[in-house]
């Protein structure tokens, strides 16, 4: 009925007849029908969209549920709609999509403030209790990796419940208000159809400004469901914004969940630029922004660490939470598309690391500065080593080849040289080899004649090498911290006892070259500085 009367209403009249009074009363008549007919539609679905919004209700555990039946029962009215927009008065139309719009954004409204308090309860450990401080303390007393599980499960419901809901809700506005771009006449999804009936050559000789207009009437198109869309969802974008201020308030390793799944959804939708898409990007602008602040927070705790001020350095506290952190990231931004965004903040962080390490050795008073180079390095590069995060691999070498000097320069500081006496003997020795006496002949001189090497042999006995060697190894002790000691323990003092034997070779092959045939020797041998150091260790 309303395709003829709008067939009625726009049949051509020849100029002459169009001005006959019976042509002119019938053309009034037609106009009156239209008007009446519009006038009761409009109303019925007015009573129709207020009616189907009162009976829709949520239910179940963070559930945001489509209204398919609302829209089956619109959906028949779609070409009256499309009769109406077409109308030489668009008015009505216009004001059934407004109060459609606004009769489902109420509707909206408040599915979604349940929603989201849903996903906040489900957060929590009794759901539904208190206020939201109160469900935030109830939050706190759960372990870490309990309630990055929970969030990360709810956060995902969370994004998957709201994408068809308003994948739903777009198709249909597309369709009943006529927003969609099959609608246009001349459209790129038309060419196809055309190009197959044998229309090609016409269509590619379309005027490159037909197209640009026809580009223009979708763009235009998509920004009025678009517009539309975020009329019935007003508080969707500031809903997400909460949430995701609220949990990154609570502990900033949240906004990384949220970057990471934000993205996800993003990255997998079918529309990029639907209101949804949209909406989501605005989040994750915000979630990467969050992140950078929860990174430089990190990186700004490391450069302004204080030295420990017990007596023994140890290693920094922030070592421990490194080891923490990289283990929740790698578990959050395994596979993401965002790993880019760690990545660059974990090179920063442990060029921090570095820095600070080396301004605490100089800074700490009561801990050699080889000490806390070593125990620290060493740690660092156990945890890259054992993390094995690729973009650290420059790192990781840079750390071992620091905790490598750290124990050189403090096993040459605080080992230095046991067999003192005879290392300066050899040293005169050497001085008279460099003014050019013979090596053979240095016998010969009087202060380093073989009687005066014997008299200084003499004073090193093995039993007074070990004693001293217990000596050092109490003070191995006492530098290294209660972290370090199980590790580092074994380490320094093996290092030490590989030093000893080079001195004791260099010793030995001096004697060999500067008293050939002496039968010289020191009065303990390298088995016997075995025996000297893991007796030592045994005993502690």
């Amino acid at each position: 009925a309303a395709r003829a009367l709008e067939e009625a209403c726009s049949a051509q009249t020849h100029p002459g007849l169009s001005k006959m009074a019976a042509v002119q009363e019938q053309t009034k008549l037609l106009e009156k029908l239209r008007d009446k007919f519009s006038t009761t539609l409009s109303h019925h679905l007015n009573k129709l969209f207020l009616r189907l919004a009162s009976e829709t209700s949520q239910c179940g555990e963070v559930t945001l549920v489509k209204h398919t039946g609302c829209h089956n029962e619109l959906r028949p009215y779609s070409e009256l709609m499309l009769w109406l927009s077409r109308a030489p008065d668009p008015t009505r139309f216009t004001q059934l999509q407004k109060n459609y719009t606004n009769t489902m954004s109420k509707l909206y409204e408040r599915e979604l403030h349940i929603f989201f308090e849903q996903a906040k309860d489900r957060l929590t450990t009794k759901p539904m209790t208190g206020t939201l401080d109160r469900r935030l303390s109830t939050l706190q007393q759960e372990t870490t990796e309990q309630m990055e599980n929970r969030f990360d499960a709810v956060l995902e419901r969370l994004l998957s419940m709201l994408e068809p809901v308003c994948l739903a809700e777009q198709q249909f506005c597309a369709a009943f208000f006529g927003l969609g771009s099959a609608r246009i006449p001349g459209s790129a999804s038309s060419q196809p159809a055309a190009a197959a009936a044998g229309y090609a050559a016409p269509v590619r000789a379309a005027s490159d400004e037909a197209l640009a207009s026809v580009h223009r009437k979708e763009r235009q198109i998509n920004e009025e469901l678009r517009r539309m869309m975020s009329a019935l969802f007003p508080t969707l974008e500031a809903k997400l914004q909460n949430f995701l201020e609220t949990y990154d308030k609570l502990d900033g390793v949240y906004s990384m969940h949220l970057l990471v799944r934000l993205n996800q959804h993003v990255m997998s939708a079918q529309d990029t630029g639907s209101f949804l898409s949209m909406a989501f990007g605005t989040v994750v602008v915000q979630a990467k922004r969050n992140f950078d602040r929860y990174m430089a927070d990190k990186v700004r705790t490391v450069e302004e660490v204080k030295a420990p001020k017990r007596s023994k350095c140890g290693l920094l506290p922030f070592l421990v939470q490194f080891e923490e952190f990289a283990k929740q990231a790698e578990a959050i931004f395994r596979q993401s598309e965002r790993r880019a965004d760690l990545d660059k903040w974990y090179t920063r962080l442990v060029r921090a690391m570095f820095d600070a390490i080396g301004r605490i050795a100089v800074e700490h008073q009561r801990t050699p500065p080889e000490v806390v180079r070593l125990e620290n390095f060493h740690q660092l590069y156990t945890l890259l080593y054992q993390l094995k995060i690729a973009c650290l691999e420059a790192e990781r070498r840079e750390a071992k080849q620091r905790y490598s000097e750290a124990l050189q320069a403090y096993v040459t500081h605080y080992f230095g040289r046991p067999l003192e006496k005879l290392n300066l003997f050899f040293e005169g020795v050497q001085s008279k080899v460099a003014q050019g006496v013979k090596e053979e002949e240095v016998g010969y001189q009087l202060a380093f004649s073989k009687q005066e090497l014997r008299k200084v042999i003499r004073e090193y006995p093995g039993k007074e090498v070990k004693r001293g060697l217990e000596a050092l190894y109490r003070k191995v002790e006492k530098h290294l911290s209660d972290e370090s000691s199980s590790s580092l323990l074994q380490v320094v003092w093996h290092s030490m006892q590989d030093e000893f034997i080079r001195q004791y070779k260099s010793l030995e092959a001096l004697v060999q070259r500067c008293y050939p045939g002496s039968m010289i020797t020191l009065e303990f041998t390298i088995d016997d500085i075995l025996a000297f150091f893991s007796d030592i260790a045994r005993s502690h």
